[in-house]
């Protein structure tokens, strides 16, 4: 087959597809370039189905190649090794607007490989790589109900520009990646800078008519390349022996379905399970695939008994209503030795956040072919064990805990306070010890209270919700918005929607819808019903605490920042850095000296870190007429004693200036490296320094 190209116009330059070329025996290759940017997306499919499969077995695996900017791997291996976590975060993106789109009944693993291959570092790979994976399975045999196209939105200037450069996303007060189909919004990701509802659904409604032409686009290129469908397996099924077992367990289950407690109402539906299993062990012993026909049954029903409560009568399976927000507790300061602790619990979710506070030393350097290294001084990182949900398995971390704990720090990073202004590296770790609902949301309020708790100025507490949706058809003539959503109401649900934030607006947002789209109109009620749980939210933290504490914690380290002229910095650092390391011994801190002359200080406690500016201080310091100085004597002559008041600085102390009555040798007074008080008389026309000690000491003792 010979290369076919389409070509769509974005801003002010084209998005090409290109198929035919490269990557001939995968079911489906795009070459999608923009600019100066290009990813090879792939995808392919298992050679047979697989009946037993009741879930869609895809895998998107985005890579970027350091060849693509003209750079070289860094660190001892010079290959790409594994993922990334930006890379992981990627694949995400392109997972989670595709997947709702493919046949479950397919029934084949789906591999998609997007593969940067070209960056201008001008220009985002990442959106061009979820438009050509979603090319590459629209012109492939595999069954796609797309396709679906992304664009990035960012405020600039108080202008939205669609897919902006690196330089001016890194300027906006808004950045969010918005992927659909034709008919709607399925997926939005992102995070601002306090900005509120309007502002976000103005960015979002801008993304519609770019996304329907790259739409347009895909479907252009299958016209002209596209290979047929392979056909959907048909697995013919007798169910008629499920008639009676629904009869029976239906009331039962709808019963179990209402159970208070997550726990206790799994209990209560497993043993309506266990019961019509037993009842009608007999039917079911006659295949061995039917016991899984009723398992799909179960799930069906609960499904079913679930959306119709709440569309009808609108009451959750806990017994709330859709707005209503469950029971939220929390405290800080729980753990003795940590820099700042906090245990947010709302219902059965719960987090426990950790924050340490570091210095520059423990900042995370990245290495991507996006720019330069660059260095990170926030981090917050996401662990979910198994125990959360009352379940065995490994500890580890995987697409899912880098997903959460992503999302749950760009909420945060609007608060967080500059290094000018706080000069310490940040890491927040929050554990899932509870689990039921958004627990990445419950990890920004944990997170919050566990900064204030350890000091850190953030300017504002930031808390976040997690919105359900529940619709009875696709026109949504009948539809319900959850706040607050249970881990069923994500499940069973139409979307899952999660919106942190300030009392003054929006710092992180995602939004996965799993149907054709969603409707303007429902997305403002989204917001706006998410706004209010947002300020009871809020409401409840600060009953807990409300602002920074006024000091870091004991056991943080302490961080102290000078400024001195540079003229000055040689003589801190000294002959071979004599003087800096000498300083380092004594206080026990570390002292960096900049160009600029700034001074950073980084001591174990604030004792270590006080006397090492001392020391600094003591060094640059001018001697000032008047004062008493802790003087060091090097040198006795018959005349006197030269007696250093500062590094690098000695005067003379008379023998006449040793005591009231007459000396007759220096040595009476004074020995070689004695510590003595002497204060500083004068300094004379040849900038000599005279000294006494009779002045500096306690005038009885001088007597």
């Amino acid at each position: 087959m010979e290369s076919k190209t389409v070509r769509v116009r974005i801003g002010d330059s084209d998005l090409v597809f290109e198929t035919g070329k490269i990557a001939k025996q995968a079911n489906g290759a795009v070459y999608a370039s923009y600019e100066g940017s290009a990813v090879l997306a792939t995808v392919c499919s298992g050679p047979v189905p697989n009946e037993e499969l009741d879930y869609v077995p895809l895998s998107v695996e985005y890579n970027e190649k350091y060849y693509a900017a003209g750079k070289i791997p860094g660190g001892f291996l010079k290959r790409e090794g594994r993922p990334r976590d930006k890379e992981i975060l990627v694949s995400r993106l392109i997972d989670r607007p595709m997947r709702p789109l493919f046949e479950k009944a397919f029934g084949r693993e789906i591999q998609i490989i997007p593969t940067v291959v070209s960056s201008d570092m001008n220009s985002t790979p990442d959106i061009i790589a979820i438009n050509a994976a979603s090319c590459a399975v629209v012109i492939s045999d595999i069954p796609f109900n797309g396709p679906i196209a992304a664009v990035r939105v960012s405020q600039v200037a108080g202008k939205l520009v669609i897919n902006p450069t690196f330089s001016q996303i890194e300027e906006s007060t808004l950045d969010i990646v918005v992927a659909g189909t034709r008919d709607g919004i399925t997926m939005v990701e992102g995070a601002a800078k306090e900005v509120d509802e309007n502002l976000m659904l103005e960015a979002i409604e801008a993304a519609v008519p770019v996304i329907r032409s790259i739409v347009d686009a895909q479907l252009e290129l299958a016209k002209i390349a596209g290979k047929e469908k392979l056909p959907l397996p048909v697995f013919e099924k007798d169910l008629s022996f499920l008639q009676p077992i629904k009869a029976f367990a239906e009331p039962k289950l709808k019963e179990a379905s209402f159970v208070k407690g997550k726990m206790e109402r799994h209990a209560a539906i497993h043993q309506v399970l266990e019961e019509t299993l037993d009842k009608f062990a007999s039917v079911l012993e006659e295949d061995a695939k039917r016991e899984k026909e009723v398992r799909a049954l179960f799930e069906e029903l609960e499904y079913t008994i679930l959306r119709s409560s709440i569309l009808n009568n609108g009451v959750r399976t806990d017994g709330r209503t859709t707005t209503q927000i469950r029971k939220i507790t929390s405290e800080v300061g729980l753990l003795p030795r940590t820099h700042g602790s906090a245990l947010f619990t709302r219902g059965e979710t719960q987090s426990l956040a950790v924050t340490t506070l570091g210095t520059t030393s423990d900042e995370q350097m990245f290495d991507t072919i996006d720019g330069e290294k660059s260095f990170s001084s926030f981090m917050l990182h996401y662990n979910f064990p198994p125990f959360s949900v009352g379940e065995t398995g490994r500890l580890s971390t995987g697409r899912r805990e880098i997903g959460h704990g992503n999302l749950a720090q760009r909420a945060l990073e609007s608060v967080i306070p500059s290094k000018e202004e706080f000069p310490y590296t940040i890491r927040i770790v929050s554990e899932i010890t509870e689990s039921n609902g958004s627990s990445s949301m419950a990890s920004v309020c944990g997170g919050t209270l566990s900064l204030m708790d350890a000091g850190v100025p953030i300017a504002k507490p930031v808390a976040g919700i997690a919105m359900g949706l529940i619709t009875k058809d696709a026109d949504y003539s009948q539809y319900a918005i959850l706040s607050d959503i249970l881990g069923e109401e994500d499940h069973l649900g139409d979307m899952d929607f999660k919106v942190a934030g300030t009392r003054d607006g929006i710092t992180a947002f995602q939004m996965d819808i799993k149907i054709a789209g969603i409707t303007p109109k429902v997305m403002a009620e989204a917001l706006a019903q998410a706004k209010d749980g947002r300020m009871h939210i809020l409401n409840e933290m600060d009953k807990t605490l409300s602002n920074p504490r006024k000091e870091i914690s004991e056991f943080a380290p302490k961080i102290l920042t000078m400024k001195v002229d540079e003229d000055k910095i040689g003589a801190i650092i000294g002959t071979g850095g004599k003087t800096i390391k000498g300083i380092a011994a004594q206080s026990g801190a570390e002292v960096n000296i900049e160009d600029d002359g700034t001074i950073m200080i980084y001591g174990r406690n604030n004792t270590s870190a006080q006397k090492a500016k001392e020391l600094v201080t003591s060094i640059i310091e001018e001697p000032e007429v008047g004062k008493i100085y802790q003087g060091t004597v090097k040198r006795i002559m018959d005349f006197g004693a030269f007696i250093e008041i500062l590094p690098g600085k000695e005067g003379l102390c008379h023998i006449s200036k040793l005591s009231r009555s007459r000396v007759q040798n220096v040595e009476d007074v004074l020995t070689l490296g004695q510590v003595v008080p002497v204060k500083l008389m004068e300094i004379d026309r040849q900038n000599r320094l005279n000294l006494s000690y009779i002045d500096a000491i306690d005038p009885k003792e001088s007597k």
